[in-house]
This record gives structure tokens, sequence and C-alpha cells, in this order.
């Protein structure tokens, strides 16, 4: 008979946020998969357990999958965590997890502490809709595709970022979303918890050396598209301006109307500048 995969949230900070299920399945599966087994054995010794751990990583998720999943397959339960939070979201887990699908083995989760849900929820910042993008490329034509896609976003969007990086993304970000609010949180659950609110330009003058991992919420854009498309437009040369409507296929007249709509001029100021077009 196949064992089973558990994947068990373990505490963000606070050591009692482990929930009575998480205990429980740490007590009973055979193997704990851990991405820091250092870590996850001060989190035993804490619950009093003893189990053999393996190190499941970023590092060495491919090779490991393949043996965790043997050990599986030959009936052995095991119980995958990550350093903090719920594993697979900005973790390492989700290649075990496919894995285990694949080879008809059942995956359950043990749900708990999520830095990111953590965050949003005492964030003050709207919580009906959001996107998880965790931390941002470090590839430059990557990570300016998901800058625009937090640009024109319509509803909240939740980071994650190390304290080296924080202040070069925040750089990033400034140009990006303008007057929103973001919220920095950091040291969640822990005895230094910390939540920052405001915009960029005002947050940069209180942080200085940036300390603990940071969850970044960003506020939804509150223009509408329509807004975002004509400001786009707008910043077009006129040049420019004109080829997009052309491109749409629209008549001479109509492009030269539609210009002196969106820059709300007269339409024949724009009119001369295409006389000999």
């Amino acid at each position: 008979m196949q064992g089973e995969l558990y994947i068990v949230a373990t505490p963000i900070g606070n050591l009692e946020d482990i929930t009575l299920r998480a205990i429980r399945i740490l007590k009973e599966v055979d193997i704990i998969a851990a991405e820091d087994t250092r870590h996850t054995l001060k989190l035993l010794n804490h619950l009093g357990l003893s189990k053999t751990l393996i190190s499941y990583h970023r590092h060495n998720e491919e090779i490991k999958t393949e043996e965790l999943i043997n050990k599986l397959i030959e009936g052995k339960s095991i119980a995958l965590v990550s350093d903090a939070g719920t594993p697979v979201i900005s973790d390492p887990g989700g290649e075990i997890v496919k894995a285990a699908i694949k080879n008809n083995i059942k995956v359950t989760p043990v749900p708990g502490a999520c830095a990111a849900i953590t965050a949003l929820i005492a964030s003050g910042i709207d919580a009906k809709e959001f996107t998880f993008i965790g931390f941002l490329p470090q590839n430059k034509k990557n990570r300016k595709e998901k800058l625009e896609q937090i640009k024109n976003a319509e509803i909240t969007t939740i980071l994650y970022e190390a304290p080296h990086k924080l202040l070069q993304t925040l750089q990033d970000l400034k140009p990006i979303v303008e007057n929103r609010n973001i919220v920095l949180a950091r040291e969640l659950t822990k005895i230094h918890e910390e939540y920052i609110t405001g915009t960029i330009e005002e947050i940069e003058k209180i942080i200085e050396i940036p300390k603990g991992e940071y969850v970044i919420i960003v506020d939804k854009n509150q223009k509408t598209k329509k807004e975002i498309q004509l400001e786009e437009l707008n910043g077009l040369s006129i040049k420019e301006h004109y080829e997009y409507y052309k491109q749409k296929g629209l008549e001479k007249k109509e492009i030269i109307k539609q210009i002196a709509k969106d820059r709300n001029v007269n339409k024949n100021e724009i009119y001369q500048k295409f006389l000999d077009k």
C-alpha cells in the first residue's frame, strides 16, 4: 500500500501557531522532508518529537523528489515542511506534489500559517480580491512585466521581499504604484511584528536599515482601465498616437478626432500636424 504525502504548514514566527492536526501528523509520519533540517529540528525539539529528517530545498528538489516518491511508493508516509509557513507558496514543494499526483499518491494539505494571508488581513487594504506574486523576478525583462502587471492591477497585490533587497524593490515600485498606499509587514507573529503604511515616498523616509523578511501589500489601482489606457496613449508622441489608431483601421479624420478627444484639445490643432499625410 502506498504512503501519503502531507503538505504541513508550520509557524511563521510564534510557535503557538502550529495546529493540533499538524502536530499529530508530524508525530505519525515516517519521514519529514524539510527545507532546512536544522530549522525544523528546533521545531521538533520544541514539540518533543524525534523524526527522520530529509533535506528538501530548491537546489536538490529535482533529485530528492524521485527519492521521496520511491519511499512513498514503498508505503512510507511523508510530511513536507518549509522553514516557515505553508510549503509550495514561494517555497519548495511544487515538484513533489506534481510527481505524487502523477503516481496516484494521495496528497493531503494540513493548513496553517501563511505570511501573505497573515499580513493581508491586518493591513487595512482591500482583501476581497488579490493577486499573489511572491518574490519579483531578478531577470530584468520578467521583472518589468511583473511591475507592469502591478501598475495595471485593479485588485490588491501581495509580494515577498528579503531585507537586503527591499530598498531596491521599493525604488522599482515607486514609478509604478505612484501615490497608492502600500503596507510593509515584517517579523509577523514575532515580538517585533510591525506594519508600516503609506506611499513609498513616505515609507522611504521612515526605513533606515531593513530587518526581517517583508510582505509588501500594494493597494489596487483606483483608476479604470480606460483611464490607464488614456494616460498611456497621451504619453506617446503625436505620431505614435496616430499610428496606434491607424493600425486599428481608423480613417484619417476619425484618428484626428479621436486624438483630439484623448488629449482634450481642438481637433484643428491635431489636424495641422498631419496636413502633409
